[in-house]
């Protein structure tokens, strides 16, 4: 397990540094802030859908190693998904950070982000790691709640 986990940190932090996700979405369809108060991380999501597929994803702001390279890895996962199936995503990586029981088929969804499974194991990170799920759930709810499937988008 050493060796994996030293995988696992490499990755985390090869997309803290640098990550090929951050920068501007020129044409998104919507983009929400992120914050964590407790620690100052903060991010603007940006998700550009074709029809009910994620077509593309891209975040700027700043933060920890651990929030940072949770945005790029999450976008990594969830660029090319339904809209439901993101939730699905979602859904298995908040659990497996608040240490719910997940069976290893969901686990395996989460393809590069399991990355962060030990986060759940530090209490004071799991904020970071969640911030940019939480941002992305709220977008995707937002789609949701807007009945016929356009967002709004809130530009200029």
């Amino acid at each position: 397990m050493e060796n994996l986990d030293n995988i696992y940190n490499d990755l985390i932090m090869e997309h803290s540094m640098n990550s090929y996700n951050k920068k501007k979405l020129l044409d998104a369809d919507y983009s929400e802030k992120g914050h964590n108060p407790s620690c100052g991380d903060e991010i603007t999501l940006e998700i550009k859908l074709n029809g009910n597929v994620i077509e593309d994803m891209a975040f700027s702001g700043h933060g920890c190693a651990i929030s940072q390279a949770s945005t790029s890895i999450m976008i990594d996962t969830l660029k090319g998904k339904t809209v439901e199936e993101a939730k699905e995503i979602i859904q298995t990586f908040i659990g497996m950070i608040k240490r719910e029981k997940i069976d290893e088929e969901h686990l395996n969804k989460l393809e590069d982000a399991i990355a962060f499974q030990n986060v759940a194991n530090m209490p004071a990170r799991v904020k970071c790691a969640l911030l940019a799920w939480h941002t992305i759930e709220d977008i995707l709810n937002k789609n949701e709640n807007n009945g016929k499937g356009s967002i709004n988008c809130c530009h200029g």
